[in-house]
């Protein structure tokens, strides 16, 4: 006869183990929350950064997306950045702030990293999730830059709060 899981958790951790584990998976399915990374990518000799635009919402943004289940933000970061715009961090980018992402969820939240130190080993062609993408000077923005977009960027440039929203 073989294990079940519950007796899996039962003998390695008994009835505490088993509950404790009941508990937090019924909290994830009442309380899903989800997290995000953004990269702004900022080529300081240029003073340009690296926006997209996707084929499926309008707007230019900076590069990211989903923490996926097992990875940490980090390595989401790598690797969103690779996906989006064929950019490698050189050095660990520090994380400049949290925000609260109502836009898309009642429990979504997007970090924001800063990286200064990249390579790009090629300019990003467009593909079936990424229109266009490239680099900007920070005085010429595209004209429908995301509102979200431009407030961070006004976060880390010109001294602005940040703010607990993305």
């Amino acid at each position: 006869m073989s294990e079940t899981i519950s007796d899996q958790a039962f003998r390695q951790a008994g009835w505490p183990g088993l509950r404790s584990r009941l508990f937090h998976f019924l909290f994830l399915l009442r309380r899903p929350m989800t997290l995000g990374v953004r990269g702004l990518v900022h080529d300081e000799a240029a003073n340009a950064v690296f926006l997209i635009r996707h084929t499926y919402v309008p707007g230019w943004q900076l590069p990211g997306g989903g923490v996926e289940l097992g990875e940490t933000m980090a390595e989401s970061l790598e690797r969103e950045l690779a996906e989006e715009g064929n950019i490698e961090c050189l050095t660990p980018p520090p994380l400049r702030s949290l925000h609260f992402n109502r836009q898309a969820s009642r429990r979504d939240h997007v970090a924001l990293y800063v990286i200064s130190a990249f390579r790009q080993s090629a300019p990003k062609m467009p593909d079936h999730e990424i229109a266009e993408a490239g680099f900007f000077p920070l005085g010429r923005l595209p004209e429908d830059t995301t509102p979200a977009t431009r407030r961070r960027l006004a976060e880390v440039f010109d001294g602005a709060p940040a703010s607990p929203y993305w």
